[in-house]
């Protein structure tokens, strides 16, 4: 937990706000009152309500559901029952895991079976916001409280019955594919009752990674018996009951219970050094100041609609990557070893397929303070496991979507100017990323064979894979430029032409080409492949979502195009042409174009890079119309740890990164009047939208600083100069 200090100007605040100006802002307005954190949460967004702290390891939020793609995150806004309450989560995600060590505070008999527990609750008792989470369960008559550190949860329970006031505590629980899954996940599991107060313990469990987790839970009240109940045949967890000795009606029970990655010992430091008392609504008020202390960094004007949207996507970026080290700086890394993180942290939950596009540069922006711990963390992992994590969970890696876009992070930062890592050691993680294959996702002596990867010759997405890869080798290249690599440089530069190979000029498509050089026929560009049916040659997505997949070479792809015009007009025709398609990944659909999927999130921007900027404009304007609502089915797709927020926030401020290593963002059209962006060292950046409103969505011209800007971008180190960019609307 942030430590609070005082600064000359006798505010107390945050250690991570930096300057007076940031102290008086956060005493005078809340902006944790605009996040909704149930936005998202409904229809695919997979978002969850919980209460956590900024890039914190504990997510402790309620359980609705654990079994199917729906319950990614464990909760589905409609649905009457809850579970329980399980301490991480992932947010926005497609896939499962996580959801460890469930609690339910019940009342009456302690024999049931253990999915008996479970209670309806009314909509109405339900509320959230950063850093807490409320509901009462009618079925035990308790109000249940959650809040949150960054390696700990404390929950408060008010009984309002004393019949038998208990809490079940299920290790078996995880989420899962399936029934059978659900019932078998978990591989081993070891408690241990140290006092009449405290339970301890460590699971093993495996989903989508090999998982450890220790615990140490603990009662303010004393717990008089236990009952431990009956197991599956296939189970491991254990489930218990432990009931309290006396409780009257009315009285709240405490419990507080921390995770390590490490040992027991390892959550015992964080539990001692984050939650050494019992005081709920102190530790529910020291996190929604560092929410708070987050968020006061963007000061945005706009309806309160807008404020919504913007800092519940600005919430939600912040939730990960999570730092899964110890208090200590100690955690467990893919070798299942027990070590020191480089720089005192690791973080985890790196979605990089989605996140590198819009996340992690917005963060280059907002939270630089974290940047070279992102990579630091990366470039652990890969020394550990050969290669960059290209989905990195608990520390683990899963192996989830193509290419290694973790490349992409490490070389944007570099761009950037982030120099706490040590670049040699970075750029080596990415060559040896780049060149030596490895397990399920590279084949790199085929792929320089050709020149692409075959569509006979990979077994699925050979497309995806061979474009997404493209786009590293470009990261790759740049970074060695800008360190000297002259001979790896003009090795990867090579590489990342290979695009080229897969242009078939007569459709003028992307199209999966076989290893004799033909293409594969028959040949339907609006036909979808998802990473999961063999035998598809895109991911999650489909030849016209795919044929702009060169964030690195617009001007190369215009040119196979035929130029601009050609290129435009297929670009129209993207955007008209109706895609029919039940694939849960391809949604937020305009034409072609598939909003609620990452691979389409530049696309809108290629107008403004092709001589078209007002089309660019009027799309932005119908994205934010059409597919974020603040409600809770208000998002088309996975919110994908944070890359769907990203998208909005930087779109609203009028650009996009659409190829994060340029350290160049392409202009849209801001959505909102005015944003004051705090940045490191006291400077602000102003963004200002003259005579913008809903007919006035085009911008005519641009001003930074007072002088005239024709520039169809604006750099990085423009921004994080400060100053201010107007934008004059018509």
């Amino acid at each position: 937990m942030n430590k609070l200090i005082t600064l000359g100007c006798g505010i107390a605040l945050t250690a991570l706000a930096t300057g007076c100006s940031t102290a008086t802002r956060q005493a005078a307005t809340d902006y944790t009152q605009y996040v909704n954190p149930f936005i998202g949460a409904a229809d695919n967004g997979h978002t969850f309500p919980g209460a956590c702290s900024p890039f914190g390891m504990i997510q402790t939020s309620p359980v609705t559901g654990a079994v199917g793609w729906q319950y990614c995150s464990e909760y589905v806004y409609t649905d009457s029952i809850i579970w329980g309450f399980s301490q991480t989560h992932l947010n926005g995600t497609g896939c499962m895991d996580l959801g460890d060590l469930l609690v339910m505070p019940v009342t009456g008999p302690r024999t049931r079976a253990w999915d008996d527990y479970r209670s309806p609750f009314s909509k109405a008792t339900e509320a959230a916001t950063p850093g807490y989470y409320t509901v009462t369960l009618d079925r035990p008559g308790v109000k249940a409280e959650l809040t949150a550190t960054t390696h700990a949860a404390l929950h408060r329970y008010t009984y309002n019955t004393a019949d038998s006031a208990s809490v079940l505590i299920d290790l078996q629980h995880g989420p899962s594919w399936n029934e059978n899954q659900y019932h078998s996940q978990v591989r081993a599991c070891e408690v241990q009752w140290e006092n009449e107060t405290t339970l301890t313990g460590h699971v093993k469990n495996s989903v989508w990674v090999n998982q450890d987790y220790f615990f140490v839970l603990q009662f303010d009240h004393p717990v008089g018996s236990t009952i431990d109940l009956p197991m599956a045949e296939t189970e491991k967890g254990k489930r218990i009951i432990a009931s309290f000795t006396d409780v009257q009606p009315g009285e709240q029970v405490l419990m507080k219970l921390a995770l390590s990655t490490t040992s027991v010992e390892g959550a015992k430091k964080n539990l001692a050094a984050e939650l050494p008392g019992w005081d709920f609504d102190g530790t529910r008020q020291r996190a929604h100041d560092e929410w708070n202390s987050y968020l006061s960094r963007i000061e945005m004007e706009g309806t309160d609609d807008q404020k919504t949207n913007f800092y519940t996507s600005f919430y939600h970026a912040l939730i990960q990557p999570n730092e899964i080290t110890d208090v200590d700086g100690m955690y467990r890394n893919a070798a299942d070893e027990v070590v020191a993180a480089t720089g005192g942290k690791f973080y985890s939950t790196f979605s990089a397929w989605d996140t590198y596009r819009a996340a992690h540069p917005f963060y280059t922006i907002m939270v630089p303070e974290r940047v070279d711990g992102f990579v630091n963390s990366l470039v652990d992992q890969a020394e550990v496991q050969g290669f960059l994590p290209i989905w990195g969970l608990w520390g683990k890696e899963n192996y989830c979507m193509v290419a290694n876009h973790a490349v992409s992070i490490v070389a944007e930062a570099y761009a950037k100017g982030f120099h706490g890592f040590d670049a040699e050691r970075a750029f080596e993680a990415i060559k040896r990323t780049q060149t030596e294959s490895h397990k399920l996702k590279s084949d790199w002596e085929t792929y320089m064979k050709y020149g692409y990867l075959p569509t006979d010759l990979i077994a699925a997405e050979s497309v995806s894979s061979t474009l997404e890869s493209v786009y590293d080798d470009y990261a790759a290249a740049d970074m060695a430029q800008r360190m000297g690599k002259t001979e790896e440089a003009a090795y990867f530069s090579k590489r990342a032409d290979f695009y080229k190979n897969l242009f078939d000029p007569e459709t003028k498509f992307m199209r999966p080409r076989k290893s004799d050089g033909s293409w594969k026929s028959p040949f339907n560009p609006s036909q979808v492949g998802h990473s999961e049916s063999v035998g598809g040659d895109y991911t999650e997505g489909n030849a016209w979502q795919y044929t702009w997949h060169v964030q690195h070479d617009i001007p190369g792809l215009i040119a196979l195009m035929g130029g601009e015009e050609p290129f435009l007009n297929k670009l129209d025709s993207m955007f008209t042409l109706k895609l029919e398609t039940n694939q849960a990944d391809v949604t937020g659909l305009i034409g072609q174009y598939a909003h609620g999927n990452e691979p389409s999130h530049h696309v809108t921007y290629l107008y403004a890079l092709a001589g078209k900027p007002e089309r660019t404009q009027e799309l932005v304007r119908e994205i934010f119309d059409t597919q974020y609502l603040p409600k809770p089915n208000g998002l088309c797709g996975n919110d994908d740890c944070g890359q769907m927020s990203a998208w909005y926030m930087l779109s609203a401020m009028g650009f996009y990164p659409v190829n994060p290593v340029s350290a160049q963002y392409v202009f849209g059209a801001p959505q909102m009047p005015k944003f004051v962006l705090h940045l490191a060292d006291g400077k602000t950046f102003t963004i200002l939208a003259e005579g913008l409103s809903k007919e006035h969505k085009y911008v005519d011209s641009i001003t930074l600083n007072g002088e005239p800007y024709t520039k169809n971008y604006i750099t990085h180190e423009d921004i994080m100069k400060g100053g201010t960019l107007v934008y004059k609307m018509k």
